[in-house]
């Protein structure tokens, strides 16, 4: 009777079980990638636009007599 390997059995487990989350972690990626560029929920944009730059002062007017 032929003997069993359980190593070979074991490894191949193993390498479809990193496969199956290599594509579970590509489609994350996917869906992160695509997501609409409105905030939904909680969620918070990451990147913001600073404000415009204030205009400067007025030069301040001439003393009435």
């Amino acid at each position: 009777m032929a003997k069993v390997n359980y190593q070979y059995e074991k490894r191949q487990k193993e390498l479809q079980k990193k496969r199956k989350k290599e594509q579970k972690d590509r489609l994350k990626q996917i869906k992160k990638n695509t997501q609409s560029p409105e905030p939904q929920g909680t969620q918070e944009p990451k990147e913001t636009t600073p404000p415009p730059p204030l205009a400067p002062p007025a030069p301040p007017a001439p003393p009435e007599k």
